[in-house]
């Protein structure tokens, strides 16, 4: 999943929710799973026996509907000559318009994004689309763990998303000003203490880190010694140790100190989404701070600079709202092209005040990547899971882009 790009990601994921809400008037609707190495014709075989069964269903226009749908696949199928490396996913069937009687015939082709290991064959009044959304889920998890003397805090990194898991204090005095003996009983009562405190740190370690079983490694972080003392030492579980990709230091403690942590670890996890997303968003902030001319925001400036070629990547929010609209005054005739915030929008034509006819409408989100894809730019699509997201949505209307060349806007 890591070599796909945003865009193929957001496009798959898109198009999975999409199939989800998508439903056939009984049980009509066909999801086939081909897995990898199966031949075609073992597939194509077993697809003709269910037209067989299906010739058999009493109500006439689900067996209609259910025969179609076969051979429509079967029609598909034959135009490859063997199972693509990572399969094969189908989906086809007449899905409901909303208007009784007016179902219209659906196929999607695609090739799985990792290798798939199951056959299914289901013909439902939905698609199951279950497979696929646990291939493209976010599987790599790794843990953060802070600690110094005054205590530990965890948390889980997934994907783009870190979940602070728990805090904990240590108990263990600070410095203190007995002197003579006095001064010994209390340095060996505090290392006694460091030392408990230290073993229950590494309890917590365990009983958070080792739940998750697709944990690919732990960055441990800290502004002391501490760090050091507890990764050495017997504290932590070997399965967790096994696991240590980094001891860095950091200068909070707590949940700041796991924030900071996250920013130092970007060199080690720079393969990761979520930083890949921050230097994507940085670097265009670099650009603004400096007013380099090479970066610009705003859809209408955007847009302009996509149509000029000039757009080296563009940046979208998967937040971006609105819908991009083609449309005709029946009065004058005066054609407009403009983007607008809801479906529901009333539109009126400036010149004679009719209201307009909408020709065209589709999404801002999906016009901007086609207009990118025609003009070989890079689409980066941004999650608002990460502070970089946030302002990219809320401070420059979720369109951005880093400029080939600059431009007069």
């Amino acid at each position: 999943m890591s070599k796909r790009s945003s865009l193929e990601q957001y496009k798959l994921k898109r198009l999975l929710e999409e199939l989800k809400q998508k439903r056939g008037r009984g049980t009509e609707l066909i999801s086939l799973y081909i897995p990898a190495g199966r031949p075609i014709s073992d597939v194509l075989s077993t697809l003709r026996q269910e037209y067989s069964t299906a010739t058999n269903i009493k109500d006439r226009t689900t067996r209609h509907h259910v025969l179609e749908a076969l051979t429509s696949v079967i029609q598909r199928l034959k135009l490859f000559k063997q199972t693509p490396p990572n399969g094969l996913v189908i989906f086809c069937g007449y899905v409901s318009t909303g208007v009784p009687g007016a179902e219209k015939m659906e196929v999607h082709v695609l090739e799985p994004p990792e290798k798939l290991n199951v056959y299914l064959y289901r013909c439902d009044s939905r698609f199951h689309v279950e497979i696929l959304e646990e291939m493209i889920s976010e599987k790599d998890v790794y843990g953060l763990m802070v600690v110094d003397r005054g205590g530990a805090a965890y948390a889980l990194l997934k994907g783009k998303r870190i979940e602070v898991v728990k805090e904990i204090t240590s108990g263990v005095p600070g410095k203190h000003r007995a002197g003579g003996q006095s001064s010994r009983r209390f340095e060996r009562i505090i290392e006694q203490l460091a030392h408990e405190f230290l073993k229950r740190a590494g309890e917590y370690a365990k009983r958070i880190f080792l739940e998750e079983k697709n944990l690919k490694g732990i960055i441990i972080g800290g502004p002391g010694p501490t760090k050091y003392e507890f990764t050495e030492g017997d504290y932590l579980d070997y399965r967790l140790k096994e696991k240590i990709i980094a001891v860095l230091d950091v200068g909070n403690s707590g949940e700041e100190g796991i924030y900071e942590l996250a920013k130092r670890a970007e060199d080690v996890l720079k393969d990761l989404e979520f930083t890949k997303e921050k230097r994507i968003v940085q670097k265009f902030l670099y650009h603004i701070a400096r007013d380099t001319g090479l970066a610009t925001y705003g859809e209408e400036y955007v847009r302009k600079a996509l149509l000029m070629g000039a757009v080296d990547t563009l940046l979208i929010s998967e937040k971006l709202e609105g819908y991009r609209i083609k449309a005709k005054c029946p009065s004058c005739g005066t054609q407009y092209e403009k983007t607008i915030r809801n479906e529901t929008s009333e539109l009126i034509c400036p010149k004679c005040k009719s209201p307009l006819t909408i020709v065209f409408k589709g999404k801002t989100i999906d016009d901007l990547i086609d207009i990118a894809e025609k003009t070989g730019t890079r689409v980066e699509i941004i999650s608002v899971d990460t502070e970089e997201g946030e302002i990219l949505k809320n401070s420059f209307g979720g369109v951005a882009a880093i400029l080939r060349f600059k431009i007069s806007q």
